[in-house]
């Protein structure tokens, strides 16, 4: 048979039939995809859809059957999107990871759920709790030496935080490898999607991360309406961009006071903590919920901000923005801070754009990175804020990345406030199309948010993949602390604030 030579481009939040998406035997599809990589792509999302009999099955289920890979590749620079397939088979393939290093979770994470074997992967082990065993807390990676030796962290941590283990090779102080392995907070959200949408299914896509329930409930949202043919209204999609913003300023805010406190830098600490209490209400006048639950729905929005909640909305950002910019003040200008944060937990350019860094800590490390600009879909198809880069690769990047974005954020919502669009915040949306895939990319406040969608021939999710920017970045945290003193992770860890809930789908 005749086979394409490249991936079938497609732009953010658009879909095309299953059938026109080119397959290739595996081991060509590894190379049509490396190839894309190395031609100066990223990978978006590497996932499993089984087969039998060519049929593809609407469930996950290890072990079952013949598979399908399939791969989503952005292409940043010229602002396009790519995907591909490969030919159902079994048993095993050549693993991508040897050619490129963004896809070592996403084929462990495909091994795990599907049993088929990457050739060549360096350390394939699992990512997230397999049927009968713990969370993946298997074989470890060791060093030897005769002063080296092991710390093991987790997963029950001081505090009300999530669950991870935190395994360090270290000689003396210095750490020489860390391995983070997850999974304690496996729910099993991807198997629950399978056949939907189902009644639960919006609520689920609001909690894959608590913290990020606009970004997710957003990219969910613009997948169905564009497997449906159509899109949000435009004060629905100007809605949308608002809380998007309001829910990166808190966020971003209490990261600023968290990294304060592991420092033991108080004011700014108990400043941010209020400020961002401050800006989650600002949400909460929105919507009625902190976290914007309940506000975005697939065809566009169920609240709408009428003029008075509007002007009240502004007097309180400008407010809250002043706060903020005297705590962020009394950070930077505090010499003890600035010693603790320079030079620490760096991640070079190339270390970053090689693993796939995403969001601020890609940013931190000088790549120019973020979905509102390479892919802009809705509003900020008409509306950007300026995309905020430090090259540093330390904590004191990514703590200056997030004021950045806390600065031009809060300059966006002022602009978006003063000359908000009129009409319809929702409308009914036709019926999902048929053996089809959509795209959605969404810029939540950790990164790049990766929602795809496969139908069956009724219309309903026969594979539903997401990718948190927590699952590109994981790995970014563990090289950060090479090199560095153990007593660097606390500092480190803020500095990403990846999710764990958000990794394990």
């Amino acid at each position: 048979m005749n086979t394409p030579e490249t991936l079938a481009p497609l732009a953010n939040a658009t879909s095309l039939p299953w059938a026109e998406v080119p397959q290739w035997s595996v081991a060509e599809f590894v190379t049509v995809v490396a190839t894309a990589l190395e031609g100066g792509g990223r990978l978006c999302a590497w996932f499993g859809v089984p087969a039998v009999s060519g049929v593809e099955r609407s469930e996950p289920a290890a072990g079952q059957g013949a598979l399908r890979l399939v791969a989503v590749v952005a292409f940043d620079a010229e602002n396009t999107l790519a995907v591909g397939r490969s030919l159902p088979f079994s048993g095993k393939y050549p693993a991508l990871t040897p050619r490129n290093h963004q896809a070592h979770l996403f084929e462990r994470e495909v091994w795990e759920q599907f049993g088929v074997v990457p050739e060549g992967h360096p350390w394939l082990k699992p990512v997230r709790r397999t049927d009968g065993t713990a969370p993946a807390n298997g074989e470890f990676f060791r060093v030897d030496g005769g002063e080296i030796h092991e710390v093991a962290v987790g997963p029950v941590h001081a505090g009300v935080i999530e669950p991870g283990h935190f395994r360090f090779q270290c000689a003396g102080e210095e750490v020489i490898h860390l391995e983070i392995a997850l999974g304690y907070q496996h729910r099993g959200i991807e198997r629950a999607l399978a056949g939907g949408p189902h009644r639960a299914t919006f609520a689920q896509m609001e909690t894959i991360a608590g913290d990020t329930t606009i970004g997710h409930a957003t990219a969910y949202a613009t997948v169905l309406e564009t497997l449906a043919g159509g899109e949000a209204p435009l004060r629905a999609q100007w809605l949308r961009a608002l809380a998007l913003e309001l829910e990166r300023l808190a966020n971003h805010t209490g990261d600023l006071g968290a990294l304060a406190n592991d420092v033991a830098f108080l004011p700014t600490s108990s400043a941010c903590g209020k400020i961002r209490g401050d800006f989650l209400n600002l949400t909460a006048l929105l919507c009625g919920n902190r976290f914007g639950r309940g506000l975005v729905r697939p065809g566009g929005c169920r609240h709408d901000l009428d003029a008075e909640r509007a002007k009240t909305l502004l007097a309180r950002l400008e407010t809250h923005l002043v706060d903020a910019e005297q705590a962020a003040t009394w950070l930077w200008d505090a010499a003890s801070v600035r010693a603790r944060f320079e030079n620490v937990g760096c991640v070079y350019p190339q270390q970053a754009a090689a693993i796939g860094l995403v969001g601020p800590a890609a940013r931190a490390s000088g790549l120019v990175r973020d979905v509102r600009y390479d892919h802009p879909a809705g509003w900020h198809r008409f509306a950007q804020a300026p995309v905020a880069v430090w090259s540093g690769g330390d904590v004191l990047a990514r703590a200056r990345v997030r004021w950045l974005e806390i600065q031009r954020s809060g300059q966006f919502l002022r602009e978006q406030l003063a000359s908000p669009p009129e009409g319809d915040i929702g409308e009914p949306l036709a019926p999902t199309a048929p053996d089809s895939l959509a795209v959605a990319l969404v810029e939540g406040w950790r990164g790049e948010i990766c929602h795809v969608a496969l139908t069956d021939e009724a219309g309903r999710f026969r594979r539903y993949k997401v990718v948190d920017p927590s699952f590109h970045n994981w790995t970014g945290l563990a090289l950060a602390l090479r090199g560095q003193a153990i007593s660097d992770f606390p500092i480190n860890n803020k500095s990403f604030n990846l999710s764990y809930c958000g990794f394990d789908l």
